[in-house]
């Protein structure tokens, strides 16, 4: 978790890039960076984010145990990834008692691996879920016939083993690569990689992004995409005959709904990325200027934290847009459920699938 003498961070959940300097190679001091304040910025977000995280998804992970008869296919996702986000804030106290200590791993080493695993396990997790989600909505929302012969809760529950076990696949080489190692005469828990051992951490990351995060993004936008589309020809259609449409102004919400989903998925999970990916490029280049090094090292440090809020931020947009429909896998609502749940945002897709 210390920092290398030539200020380049890494770490995903708040580590480093676990690259031990060559002592027989010096470093420029120019390079040398005062990152004294990470010792205060950094255990403030993740305990803001343990706090949050644990709360908000055990929450749901206990209201889902307690009506589980009455699960539905949205329900089955969020749970599954209400449960990644729980596991990864159990980790967090070890990361924040680290960083209250300067930086020294008190734990051992098989804890580390396991903190470092937790993380990447738990970002994953949490884009493969939400790309499960949002193809959901994109099937029921246009295709609605096809969701009825395509996602039956046997289906669901089969899909969200396949994802646990791709991205334990796409995870597991972490145990490897993240280790605790000394440093300044104290132990420090590396996450990324040593720099013996760059030289195949770096296209394993880089394949990990591209899979893990990049396709998968590709995914929802385009199902969002046609989701919103979907809407504006149904509003438009039904524009031709009739002077009032119904529900006109909840699917204007709906669809800003799909947009503010979209953005926060990108704010957690695109600058992270985009960052590491550079600092995996710039591990791989010699020479690379210091000026070039501070700018990486700030921006890096700062998507970390970005990075984690999908936890507790997953939760939290549950209990705003949570979505009631359809009550069972394969049934419709009645009339006496949609007035229940006219509450919600995501109510107004109901009307494109129903007579007009």
């Amino acid at each position: 978790m210390a920092e290398n003498v030539s200020g380049l961070a890494g770490g995903g959940a708040g580590g480093h890039n676990g690259s031990l300097p060559d002592p027989n190679t010096p470093t420029p001091a120019s390079c040398n960076n005062d990152e004294s304040y990470k010792y205060v910025f950094l255990p403030v977000c993740y305990t803001y984010t343990c706090i949050l995280s644990l709360a908000l998804n055990s929450v749901i992970i206990c209201g889902s145990l307690k009506r589980r008869k009455q699960w539905n296919c949205s329900l089955i996702y969020m749970f599954n990834l209400a449960l990644t986000d729980f596991m990864y804030g159990l980790s967090l106290p070890f990361l924040i008692a680290s960083y209250v200590m300067r930086d020294v791993w008190v734990f051992g080493d098989f804890t580390c691996r396991l903190v470092r695993f937790l993380f990447y396990f738990n970002l994953y997790g949490s884009i493969f879920f939400l790309t499960c989600i949002s193809f959901h909505r994109y099937l029921g929302i246009c295709h609605p016939m096809r969701t009825i012969t395509m996602e039956t809760k046997k289906t669901v529950r089969g899909l969200c083993v396949l994802v646990w076990l791709l991205v334990l696949a796409l995870t597991c080489p972490i145990f490897h690569f993240a280790k605790t190692g000394d440093f300044d005469n104290r132990t420090n828990c590396w996450d990324d990689a040593l720099d013996t051992e760059y030289p195949h951490y770096v296209p394993y990351g880089i394949l990990l992004h591209l899979v893990g995060f990049f396709l998968p993004f590709s995914i929802i936008a385009w199902c969002y995409s046609r989701v919103i589309r979907t809407i504006f020809k149904t509003i438009s259609g039904r524009r031709e005959f009739e002077s009032a449409v119904p529900g006109l102004e909840k699917r204007r919400k709906s669809i800003k709904t799909i947009v503010t989903i979209t953005l926060l998925f990108a704010l957690c999970f695109f600058p992270f990325h985009v960052t590491k990916t550079i600092f995996l490029i710039h591990k791989a280049i010699p020479d690379v200027a210091c000026a070039t090094k501070r700018v990486v090292t700030i921006c890096y440090k700062v998507t970390r934290p970005l990075a984690s809020f999908n936890a507790w931020l997953n939760a939290l947009l549950y209990f705003l847009t949570r979505d009631k429909w359809p009550q069972n896998c394969l049934k419709p609502k009645t009339n006496t459920e949609d007035s229940k749940s006219s509450w919600n945002i995501f109510k107004p897709f109901t009307h494109l699938t129903s007579p007009a």
